[in-house]
């Protein structure tokens, strides 16, 4: 990831034209409306079987993570754009296959391929335990699947669980991102962390997320945070969380930690996130999965979020249990829908 350029080293023509964009984008985010009036949800693929992450390449192709069903079945798809007897479409391919999908020990609930990001060619992705790397620069949609047991991967859950961070053990390595220092940052559910990769087998833990009391007699006295989602303001990260059982509404916080490590609150008084994306200059963009009822999530219960820390605004609603988010420009994003088993494009 680059840095941002300092206003000092930038050349004078340039310096006298900063002011004038600087007013422009301030109009451009005033004068959006709190709830956008045309946001258009468009289905791209659908037969996805629970696709959670998603990354983009300069080829216009969108990779996505399917969990598989704790059988070792974990995939990466590949959706590509096609022209079929004159018509442009978006076609799946099978991209990765038999990624580390597994039972969770304590919860029971399938972990394989969460969220995965592409880095100069290589594609890291987390899935179970596991963290893989695969070079895919060359790697055409319709060419032979990638076979995971070919690839070199690092056990990420077994040195969590090592390190003893939360009772009972656990260890989820969820989603990631990679900073300027070249590292990866991980975010992971089960220790309610961040671990970080300055290089394979050089792990820390880099920051800690609190539990918070159970308002409820519902569960347990404690409700662990869950980490999901991470991203870098050029500053510090930017850390979405799902929250634990019960999944109570208005109890999930969006953190903020320094490059030290140190957390503080961002923003509280939200509910049940799943991803989190820079947004714009005034507010960030967030997933919402969905509200928690009798017999579980409820369906078509979801919604992306434009959120700063102030204010929360809707920008679509009507999502079936949302997992993944990929922002592709100021007022688009890539959603997966566990739910449906569908990629979104939601613009406006």
């Amino acid at each position: 990831m680059k840095q941002l350029p300092q206003w000092h080293a930038l050349p004078k023509k340039q310096l006298f034209y900063a002011p004038l964009m600087l007013m422009i984008l301030f109009m451009a985010g005033c004068s959006k409306n709190p709830e956008p009036p045309s946001v258009k949800v468009t289905k791209i693929a659908s037969g996805l079987k629970a696709p959670m992450g998603i990354e983009t390449d300069w080829k216009g192709n969108v990779w996505v993570a399917e969990q598989g069903t704790a059988n070792n079945d974990g995939k990466v798809v590949v959706i590509a754009p096609a022209s079929i007897k004159g018509q442009e479409m978006m076609m799946t391919y099978d991209a990765i296959i038999n990624l580390s999908s597994i039972k969770n020990a304590l919860s029971g609930e399938p972990e394989g391929p969460a969220h995965l990001i592409l880095d100069n060619g290589t594609l890291y992705i987390l899935a179970g335990d596991f963290l893989y790397s695969v070079n895919v620069s060359s790697f055409k949609p319709g060419d032979k699947p990638i076979d995971a047991s070919t690839l070199s991967h690092e056990n990420i859950g077994s040195w969590v669980r090592s390190q003893k961070i939360v009772t009972p053990n656990d260890s989820h390595p969820y989603n990631l991102i990679k900073c300027f220092d070249g590292s990866l940052y991980i975010v992971d559910a089960g220790a309610n962390a961040i671990i970080k990769r300055k290089s394979a087998g050089n792990y820390s833990v880099f920051a800690k997320f609190p539990d918070m009391k159970n308002p409820t007699p519902v569960g347990p006295p404690m409700i662990q945070s869950v980490p999901t989602g991470i991203i870098f303001d050029g500053a510090s990260f930017l850390v979405s969380t799902l929250t634990g059982f019960p999944f109570l509404d208005k109890q999930a916080v969006i953190y903020k930690v320094s490059m030290s490590g140190k957390v503080s609150v961002y923003k509280d008084g939200l509910t049940t996130l799943t991803g989190i994306t820079p947004g714009n200059l005034f507010d960030r963009v967030v997933l919402h999965y969905g509200s928690f009822g009798a017999t579980g999530f409820v369906p078509n219960s979801g919604s992306l979020l434009s959120v700063n820390s102030n204010t929360v605004k809707v920008i679509t609603t009507g999502l079936n249990m949302p997992a993944g988010i990929k922002q592709t420009g100021p007022q688009c994003w890539y959603v997966t829908s566990m739910g449906d088993g569908t990629l979104l494009k939601v613009s406006y």
